[in-house]
């Protein structure tokens, strides 16, 4: 096989066994690798009852045939698996370099089953892979655990870990590789944690070859090209990171502030991009293969809050900032870095604090239950304190670390969470971006913006614009824009590099290496067999139509001030067109005919 390694890896913690399958070609060429590939592993072998932190789930590391390869930004890889956080089939992608080492050692997946015994890591060279001994790492955080691998093992592997809050299994625990890149979302870590696995470190010394090495060199130099001449791709994230959209979002009323009763942050100058390159930048930096280098290697110098690290990412600047009232910019850094250490998805973590801010001072959470520490919006030292509280459970933090709904929902009030299928919303309000709160409301794994960006035509304007306010038409472009994200995290490339290209060019760097003919129809149709697949399971697991819905706050209450006042998101408007250009019946299930026509019948 060209572009894929034509090997799976599976691992049984249980017993110990460890087995080298060989990839089914027709499977890889119908669902590509990393998120389509794990997620049809976890629909055919995984019960959608099952619990998610129980050793009948299964923990899939997938990475894609573009994965590995000098192609633009293609150093992606997902982790798969049934989310706990929501129950979901889950799937979080990352960067760095842990994908392309886990294909120079030979593989496209690694699947963990069962639960070890005891602490323990998993350790690949190429061939060799061991079941190791990792009580020595148990209770570490990332940093440490990452160098104590790489000196046990070797100084050039790549580990993929959980800190201490994938270890004490909270919801919303994300896997860590290379320290500062995380699989954030929908609780992995947690199901490493359950799986009593710290880590997986992987060394390769193989490649990946082209099937046509020439017309694969042409495919990628023209990509190349095509980004380095966007304005977004080739310069806007390199000089601010993705922190630029905080002004961008609050310019048009839409940035999501104080656990969204607004949609405007007078202050949010102070949390920017730019202010972040002019006050704590030390230097840009990227992921495999990457020409955009959006990440921020960064500095606090307050003693407060002092430490040196990666990021913010805009998402952790948002929810650690407006989301909770704060505008010091330090605190948030120093929050964004406690959840890189202590493996926390930062989007869920800055959220649920603001809901918890919320209940308090709207007297359903009091002094008694968050042991005498008071919640208030705009308080930059609870940002920090809480974070660190939640990875370890203590105090009120362990119900944060169940996430916003569930401590929303215990005090008898869910409707202060902001969330879509029980999975915190990013930070785009879609009251203000009718096609965004759309993807939220039908997003397979529930609140989610890097599945579905339509922020990039009805904010951006690029690769057109689209009336931000408007509803008619909305369903065709949420649509199109899971499908081609579903296809392209399966390829291995960056959600970033559609930021100077699209399908068409994935889909001939794609048939150049992997000698897979694939049209630019066929690639979207990949993109839309994967989206359906995943409904599916999600709809046996027990979601319905009354999932595919937005908080009251957001369809009920206006925007109250800013460029977007007077807006709330019209769902009822869209919802039913969505369904219908879906190929979906009324209650949202796909049809008999667009299962045969994905060729899913039966699946």
């Amino acid at each position: 096989m060209f572009g894929w390694a034509g090997t799976i890896l599976r691992v049984d913690l249980s017993s110990g066994k460890i087995v080298k399958e060989a990839l089914d070609p027709n499977l890889a060429r119908k669902y590509i690798g990393a998120r389509g590939l794990g997620a049809r592993m976890i629909a055919d072998e995984v019960d959608p009852a099952a619990d998610p932190l129980g050793p009948a789930n299964k923990l899939i590391f997938a990475a894609g045939p573009l994965t590995g390869t000098y192609a633009p930004s293609c150093g992606r890889f997902d982790v798969v698996t049934k989310g706990p956080l929501n129950g979901t089939i889950a799937g979080s992608n990352s960067g760095g370099s842990f994908g392309p080492e886990l294909k120079y050692a030979g593989y496209d997946l690694v699947v963990i089953e069962g639960k070890a015994a005891k602490p323990s890591y998993l350790w690949i060279e190429d061939a060799k892979v061991e079941i190791r001994d990792a009580g020595h790492l148990w209770g570490k955080i990332v940093p440490d655990v990452t160098d104590a691998l790489r000196a046990e093992t070797d100084e050039e592997a790549k580990v993929a870990c959980i800190g201490p809050a994938g270890e004490n299994q909270v919801l919303f625990a994300c896997v860590m590789n290379e320290m500062h890149r995380a699989a954030g979302r929908t609780g992995v870590g947690a199901v490493m944690g359950s799986k009593n696995l710290k880590a997986v470190v992987v060394s390769g010394s193989g490649s990946v070859a082209a099937a046509d090495p020439e017309a694969f060199k042409q495919a990628v130099m023209k990509a190349r090209k095509k980004i380095k001449e966007h304005p977004v791709g080739g310069q806007g994230l390199k000089a601010y990171g993705t922190d630029v959209l905080v002004n961008i979002l609050n310019g048009v009323g839409c940035l999501p502030t104080r656990n969204f009763h607004e949609g405007f942050f007078p202050a949010a100058d102070k949390v920017g991009g730019e202010t972040l390159a002019a006050k704590n930048l030390i230097r840009p930096k990227g992921c495999f293969s990457c020409i955009i280098s959006c990440g921020r290697v960064t500095r606090v110098d307050d003693p407060k809050f002092q430490g040196l690290g990666e990021g913010p990412e805009y998402e952790t600047a948002w929810s650690f900032g407006p989301a909770c009232g704060v505008d010091n910019l330090d605190a948030i850094i120093k929050a964004n870095y406690l959840c890189n250490e202590l493996g926390l998805d930062t989007i869920t973590m800055g959220s649920t604090i603001a809901c918890a801010m919320d209940l308090f001072e709207n007297g359903i959470v009091t002094l008694k239950d968050t042991g005498g520490q008071p919640l208030r919006f705009g308080d930059p030292e609870a940002i920090v304190e809480l974070t660190r509280q939640t990875a370890y459970k203590e105090g009120f933090g362990a119900k944060l670390a169940l996430g916003s709904y569930r401590l929303a929902e215990s005090f008898g009030h869910p409707e202060y969470s902001m969330t879509t299928k029980k999975q915190e919303m990013p930070a785009y309000d879609p009251r203000g971006v009718m096609g965004i709160g759309l993807h939220y409301a039908t997003g397979n794994r529930g609140g989610d913006h890097v599945r579905g960006y339509t922020i990039s035509v009805e904010v951006l304007g690029t690769p057109f614009k689209v009336d931000q306010y408007a509803t008619k038409g909305k369903a065709e472009v949420v649509k199109t824009f899971q499908n081609l994200t579903a296809a392209l995290d399966s390829s291995g490339a960056c959600l970033f590099s559609t930021f100077g290209i699209g399908a068409d060019e994935l889909a001939e760097m794609l048939s150049a290496l992997t000698g897979v003919p694939y049209s630019t129809e066929e690639f979207m149709k990949t993109g839309e067999r994967i989206w359906n697949m995943e409904r599916l399971w999600n709809l046996r697991s027990g979601l319905s139509a009354k999932d595919d819905t937005l908080p009251e706050r957001l369809l009920k209450d206006p925007i109250p001030a800013g460029p977007s006042k007077g807006k709330v998101n019209q769902l009822g408007k869209m919802l039913p067109e969505y369904y219908e250009v879906r190929g979906w019946d009324k209650n949202g299930a796909p049809t008999a005919a667009k299962l045969k026509e994905l060729g899913l019948a039966g699946a």
